[in-house]
């Protein structure tokens, strides 16, 4: 083999090596690692690629990896732009505002504060904070909710504000800029909810003006009773606020769904965990609501792909290391739970059949219980003769250890060496000291997964690393989803 091609092939192995730990890890203790070690492995992992894969680096913002290693990326971007070239900046400036325009404002915030941390305050970082600031819909929301966050980048950005305590940008000397850094100075605002944090200061009445996670501190300053102050923002609560808060509610029974929340609106995987936070009586007694919800959701989440997938067999693991760790709770088991709904959907009518490794028939019943005989299990699936296997598991088998690495590599090798039958391993958990989520066999496709959304487009990933496609084709899938991504936003960021 040439050593260009051989090099090729490495680097489109530490290519979706990255990837996987990008969807995957978070940084955070998982079931069979501790959280320095997910710290220790990442930060060799984004620099060792950020230092030799640049473009693939910034790429990977247009991937479904999680909101923590984009974050990190972008940071990774801005740190070190002098060694990008004039073109690779203005590839990565359109897609580090098309990025942070999807992420939650908290992380944003937080990423600003990191920038400021590091001293980052070039031409191309300022234009990112001023133009991203420029595109929130409500300012003085983010004034009273992120108030620290705003006032840092504001700062760290040289920006001005408007006299509206509208967009940043315009004449100083407006009141946002006066609620920000003179607080006090004027004697009221005209904008409401920056009046309303003014006098919350003293007056119990304005509390209920603000957003809840505001209001929280304000209430246990004036000594609220916190049933009554959550019976009275309810209204002013978001849809995850409700579900959150609603044991801690008058009425409200941890064992009932909360009223007025449509829970079939809700992502898949969120809905997942919220219906595992449910104790097994809790779930019999809500069966219909439940099941109706992650059907509709998976339905939505599998779009034009519903139904196209033909026989289906998903192997399902909820082992005892599904309950995940204390930050990560139930969220390997959650996945997987999503994961049942969305297949379903993909399947064709009839032409699913799900295999849990403990055995239970009742998806909605399921719980973290019992070893890991994924081969078992394998063996089961493709008795049904599917057209695809799907594999959602963190990797460990050991009831008998091994045995599904081997069940597949004999299938493949002997029993379906035409690969009429379709298998891919999908993982939820990052092996920390592999720097990669843990495969069962060479010849079985694997990807990362956090989310069981992303599942159709991990499906096209994981092939890549099957090595029936070449780097070639990897790169150029990689060009596809960036333009696909940068267009998505329209303003398409600073150049």
């Amino acid at each position: 083999m040439p050593t260009e091609t051989f090099a090729d092939l490495v680097a489109a192995e530490d290519v979706l090596l990255f990837v996987n730990a990008a969807i995957t890890a978070t940084g955070q203790r998982e079931f069979r690692s501790e959280a320095y070690r997910q710290q220790l492995s990442l930060d060799f992992l984004h620099e060792y690629v950020r230092v030799n894969y640049r473009r693939v680096y910034a790429a990977s913002l247009a991937l479904d990896i999680n909101d923590h290693n984009a974050v990190r990326i972008v940071q990774g971007l801005l740190e070190h732009a002098a060694e990008a070239s004039d073109e690779e900046r203005r590839t990565e400036g359109r897609l580090i505002a098309a990025r942070l325009a999807k992420l939650p404002p908290q992380r944003v915030y937080r990423l600003f504060r990191g920038l400021r941390a590091a001293k980052v305050n070039n031409r191309r970082t300022r234009a990112i904070m001023r133009d991203w600031l420029a595109g929130r819909p409500d300012p003085a929301h983010d004034a009273v909710k992120y108030r620290t966050g705003l006032k840092t980048a504001v700062r760290h950005a040289h920006l001005r504000l408007d006299d509206d305590g509208g967009q940043p940008g315009a004449a100083p000397g407006g009141e946002l800029g006066a609620f920000l850094f003179r607080p006090g100075k004027l004697p009221r605002y005209r904008h409401g909810l920056l009046d309303a944090w003014r006098r919350a200061h003293y007056e119990q009445g304005a509390v209920g003006e603000l957003p809840f996670t505001v209001a929280e501190g304000f209430a246990a300053r004036h000594g609220m009773k916190r049933e009554a102050f959550l019976e009275r923002m309810a209204p002013r609560m978001t849809r995850l606020e409700r579900l959150r808060t609603q044991g801690q509610r008058g009425k409200a029974s941890p064992r009932e769904l909360p009223a007025g929340v449509d829970l079939t609106v809700m992502p898949l995987t969120r809905l997942a965990l919220y219906v595992l936070a449910f104790d097994a009586p809790a779930r019999r007694q809500h069966r219909a609501e439940l099941t109706l919800a992650l059907r509709t959701a998976a339905r939505r989440a599998a779009g034009p792909h519903a139904g196209s997938w033909g026989r289906v067999a998903a192997v399902l693991d909820d082992s005892y290391s599904s309950s995940g760790s204390g930050e990560k709770r139930r969220r390997p088991l959650a996945v997987a739970l999503a994961c049942h709904f969305l297949l379903e959907a993909l399947a064709a009518p009839g032409a699913y059949a799900p295999l849990w490794t403990s055995g239970v028939r009742d998806p909605l019943l399921v719980r973290p219980w019992g070893p890991t005989p994924l081969g078992l299990r394998v063996l089961d699936a493709l008795e049904h003769g599917p057209d695809r296997l799907v594999i959602v598991s963190d990797g460990w088998d050991n009831a008998p250890p091994g045995l599904a690495g081997e069940v597949l590599r004999v299938w493949r090798t002997r029993l379906d060496p035409d690969r009429s039958t379709a298998v891919v391993h999908v993982n939820p958990v990052y092996d920390a000291d592999g720097f990669d989520v843990r495969r069962l066999s060479p010849g079985v496709p694997t990807a990362g997964i956090r989310d069981a959304e992303d599942l159709p487009a991990l499906v096209e990933i994981a092939h890549f690393s099957e090595g029936r496609t070449g780097p070639a084709e990897l790169y150029a899938y990689l060009d596809r989803q960036v333009a696909r991504f940068v267009n998505d936003d329209p303003s398409g960021g600073p150049l």
